[in-house]
């Protein structure tokens, strides 16, 4: 057997994503530890690492975005090595650099290739320079608002201010009109600040309603390969909903030019590990660079379904030898995957968060279906993280058998105890828009009438809902019973359970 990449690998994160790292670890034969918070103290993750590190406290900033307790953590469960998943400290430099002070590796870029991609300023600089095509807009940061002034009457309205170390859709403001420059710049710099602790904000022209393309890539720092696209138009207030892979919005030719424009520019940061390029397109041909994602995605199992890739898998090695493996003669489009994100919101009000106890869970199963999740019956969805609880990952040989695959998967699922988006993403997957694929990062706004509508129309009948309710109740009742009355084994076969289901672990 050959000797492990990693000796241990600590995983700084927590969820489905927390699972996710870990079976891969375990594919690779790499034991993993997990850090859990008082609040996931009964999550999966921590069950299934093959060690685990309680981080006092329950909200994020004392737990998972806890730089000193972490380090502690890997300090002493003696990883060698750190994979920060996506969200949380996944493109903090300052993380980065304490791992790499604390002795262990850090699965993803290097400190100046995160940095430079995680400032939106410097990055469209280096695009220019590498020549791949950015939206028209300022060339630096803006000092005072009639700078703003200057560039939007050279590049014209709409435009849109961004921070220049945000994303998630924070720290923007749209612009129509000379007259909203000054309040826009100012609150614009005050919520940058706030969200991101670094006031400096850019502009750039508003493309309504685009496509938004992003591209997976792989490289070692010297050389790298493209994974293709993701379509990633379906969402609401800048945040995905629905992804799918490949996208109808491109042909070969334009997928390939795509393809190779996001190599370019990862190469362009000496980048390392995996990472995606993300494009707003107002054609085929009309591409601009947009920002560049340094961690693993959310939606990378789509990209893992149409080609082949364990992509975490990939990432790990890298990390470990420097040195990537894959070519891109390697790697080809083998059908077409959708994913949806399962998040505990309710859509019939205003998607509100509605973190609480499952009660009751089934999950969808059969051909072409990937769940990845960290939830079971009894557990409790906390109020103090990411509302999101699964994610549906359909395959077909087509792009209509994976949306009648994820169609099925979502009228198939039960979840009682609090509520989920699931309907919503079965509305929208109906809509002869989104079967059609002719949709931009408008869907969810042009359509919201006809979408509120149709899930209003899928709720329970007013007349039958008590019943409903009440049925609901009764199974609960006749759960519970059921439960209380089991004839309780003998201690002798209590042994010898326990001892099987050890064996069988």
């Amino acid at each position: 057997m050959s000797k492990p990449l990693f000796k241990k690998v600590l995983v700084a994160n927590r969820g489905e994503i927390a699972l996710r790292i870990m079976r891969s670890l375990r594919d690779l034969g790499i034991p993993s530890v997990a850090v859990y918070s008082d609040a996931d103290s009964l999550s999966l993750h921590r069950k299934y690492a093959n060690e685990a590190i309680r981080l006092p406290g329950r909200t994020s900033t004392d737990t998972y975005l806890n730089i000193p307790a972490l380090i502690a953590a890997v300090r002493s469960s003696g990883a060698d090595a750190v994979h920060p998943g996506y969200g949380f400290l996944s493109e903090n430099s300052g993380f980065c650099a304490a791992v790499a002070q604390a002795g262990a590796t850090f699965i993803g870029p290097s400190i100046e290739a995160m940095h430079l991609m995680g400032d939106k300023v410097e990055a469209k600089a280096l695009m220019r320079k590498h020549k791949v095509p950015v939206v028209p807009g300022s060339e630096g940061a803006l000092e005072r608002w009639e700078d703003l002034q200057t560039v939007a009457h050279h590049i014209g309205y709409p435009l849109i201010l961004k921070a220049a170390a945000g994303g998630g859709g924070r720290g923007m403001r749209i612009v129509r009109a000379d007259s909203e420059l000054k309040e826009a710049y100012e609150t614009c710099r005050r919520e940058a600040l706030s969200y991101f602790g670094n006031d400096m904000v850019f502009t750039e022209r508003y493309v309504n309603n685009p496509r938004h393309i992003e591209v997976q890539v792989l490289c070692d720092g010297k050389k790298g390969v493209h994974l293709f696209e993701r379509d990633c138009s379906i969402q609401r207030r800048h945040q995905k909903l629905i992804e799918e892979a490949p996208s109808r919005f491109l042909d070969q030719e334009h997928r390939e030019r795509l393809g190779e424009i996001a190599v370019r520019a990862a190469l362009a940061a000496h980048y390392e590990g995996v990472g995606t390029v993300e494009f707003i397109c107002e054609s085929p041909d009309r591409a601009y660079f947009m920002e560049m994602n340094t961690r693993i995605q959310v939606e990378h199992p789509v990209t893992e379904m149409i080609t082949g890739v364990d992509l975490i898998r990939e990432q790990i090695i890298v990390a470990a030898t420097q040195n990537l493996t894959l070519k891109q003669s390697d790697i080809s489009i083998r059908g077409w995957s959708i994913e949806t994100r399962i998040n505990a919101e309710d859509p019939a009000q205003g998607f509100m968060p509605g973190p609480g106890q499952i009660q009751h869970l089934h999950l969808p199963a059969g051909p072409g279906l990937r769940i990845d999740t960290h939830i079971y019956p009894g557990y409790t969805i906390p109020a103090e993280y990411d509302s999101m609880v699964a994610k549906f990952i359909s395959y077909g040989a087509t792009r209509e058998e994976a949306i009648q695959r994820m169609q099925r998967a979502l009228s198939e699922f039960e979840c009682e105890g609090i509520p989920t988006t699931a309907k919503f993403h079965e509305i929208v997957l109906k809509h002869p828009a989104f079967l059609s694929g002719e949709f931009d990062t408008g869907f969810i706004q042009t359509y919201q009438a006809e979408l509120d509508q149709a899930l209003k129309s899928s709720s329970p009948d007013p007349v039958y809902g008590p019943l409903l309710a009440a049925t609901q109740a009764q199974l609960q009742c006749d759960r519970r019973t059921e439960r209380e009355n089991q004839v309780p084994l003998p201690s002798r076969w209590q042994e010898k359970a326990r001892l099987d289901s050890t064996r069988k672990n």
